[in-house]
């Protein structure tokens, strides 16, 4: 089988698990009742009937794992160009965001490392101390950066940190899934009226699905569906040559360029949403000044994109999921994810409540499933609350990221204080580790504060 043939044959079994989950979550009552999201239990399906489990089918990791990489740009590009409420003066959510999710970021970071440094100085003496450290790697970012740091860490004495890191990220993405879900259905229970609670995410922007005035005539040259798609490949054949460039021009700074140039193409979705909003705003420029009869994108269809794009991501992210538990670490990965997961959703709803001041359910559901596992399982339970992403989360998640991003670039430098401490034996710098960990934190709440107690003067004006 060629390799074209190989890709088309996994994104088919994803989308047989994704029409199995739909069937059955009409059939099952459970489903229904718990509210759990259909590309989840595609996700789920296709774990057991993969590699990892039954072996039924057998998944190319590598192909999905890319598709899922692809598709969250995709996703968010198509979201990007969709007509929006514009934000009103003082709207800060977006750069709350990014103080709120490096925030969580430390927290975790303080926690784990409290930990790992506990069990060093007790029951593990020969654990690697900083180890504790990857529960924000695994849990904030992904497998990719957990997977990555641990590897680094191997080479100066943390046996098997590669897997480690992969296995909390897999436990995490299981708290963001499993604790999510039950998340989800506390808070809307506590919702006195649930219907208009699920109304208000519904109304927003008007849905354009037919031809109206100043749309893309249905008689034009060329389908609907193929502008859409012409206006987000523009968008992302932009981001592809805009990070090559700059990549090229990493080069010459050695190994902090290539960092540089690693983080660029990890987060290339964030840079495509830049394009896409900056293109929407020109396209409305455009149509203002009548240089153009029609308005070319179309949210209806940016929507139906966006979601179809989203439902494949988080089904494929999950039947991906390694299951290997390393028997050597259980404790100290047993004791790390559980304090993490618990301690991330009061956090994540305490913090949530006292920044936001409209659709904190949403923005509650939405980081949980970012902060415990990827973008893509916060995608996935905001889109029970709010299934055509008509508020403003789901762009607070791309503006926080792009933020968060410069906010938490200092967080990898101070990651080398512990490893100074380990490789040097010298435990006083994990002391300073964890001071200047809480200083930095301190420095994120008073600009919480501030931005918020701003935007509240802003309001009462």
């Amino acid at each position: 089988m060629d390799n074209s043939w190989n890709v088309v044959i996994n994104v088919a079994y994803i989308s047989v698990f994704i029409g199995i989950a739909a069937f059955l979550k009409t059939r099952i009552r459970f489903f229904q009742k718990f509210l759990i999201p259909t590309s989840m239990i595609a996700g789920f399906l296709a774990l057991i009937a993969g590699q990892e489990v039954l072996g039924i089918v057998k998944f190319d990791v590598e192909i999905l794992g890319q598709l899922v990489y692809h598709l969250i740009a995709i996703g968010f590009i198509a979201l990007s160009l969709k007509d929006r409420e514009k934000r009103q003066k003082g709207d800060k959510d977006g750069m709350r965001t990014g103080a709120f999710i490096v925030s969580t970021y430390l927290v975790q970071a303080l926690l784990g490392f409290a930990i790992t440094l506990l069990l060093t100085f007790t029951l593990l003496p020969d654990l690697f101390p900083p180890s504790g450290l990857l529960l924000p790697l695994a849990f904030g970012q992904g497998p990719g950066q957990a997977y990555s740091i641990g590897t680094q860490w191997e080479a100066i004495g943390f046996s098997g940190g590669a897997n480690v890191g992969l296995t909390l990220a897999t436990l995490g993405f299981l708290w963001a899934c499993i604790m999510g879900v039950l998340l989800l259905n506390i808070l809307l229970r506590k919702v006195k009226d649930r219907k208009a609670s699920m109304n208000m995410a519904l109304g927003g922007s008007k849905i354009v699905e037919e031809s109206d005035p100043g749309d893309i005539p249905l008689s034009a040259g060329l389908d609907k569906i193929t502008i859409q798609l012409f206006l987000i490949g523009t968008v992302y054949l932009a981001t592809y040559l805009s990070i090559k460039g700059l990549s090229s021009l990493l080069v010459g700074f050695g190994d902090f360029g290539k960092t540089v140039s690693q983080l660029l193409w990890g987060f290339h979705f964030i840079i495509g949403t830049i394009f896409a909003i900056l293109l929407r705003l020109l396209l409305d420029f455009i149509t203002s000044k009548k240089y153009i009869p029609q308005n070319y994108p179309n949210t209806y269809l940016l929507q139906r994109i966006s979601g179809s794009a989203f439902d494949y991501m988080v089904a494929s992210s999950i039947a991906i999921i390694s299951l290997v538990v390393l028997k050597e670490y259980w404790l100290m990965i047993t004791l790390v994810s559980t304090a993490g997961g618990i301690f991330t959703v009061f956090y994540v709803i305490f913090i949530a409540k006292k920044i936001y001041n409209k659709h904190i359910l949403e923005h509650i559901l939405a980081m949980y499933g970012m902060m415990t596992g990827t973008i893509s399982t916060g995608l996935a339970l905001l889109k029970e609350v709010d299934p055509k992403f008509n508020t403003k989360v789901a762009e607070n998640l791309v503006i926080g990221s792009a933020t968060g991003l410069m906010l938490g670039f200092p967080l990898m430098i101070l990651l080398t204080i512990p490893i100074l401490g380990y490789t040097q034996d010298k435990p006083l710098y994990y002391l300073y580790t964890i001071l200047a960990f809480s200083a930095y934190l301190l420095g994120l709440y008073g600009y919480l504060y501030i931005s918020v107690k701003r935007s509240k003067r802003l309001k009462v004006k």
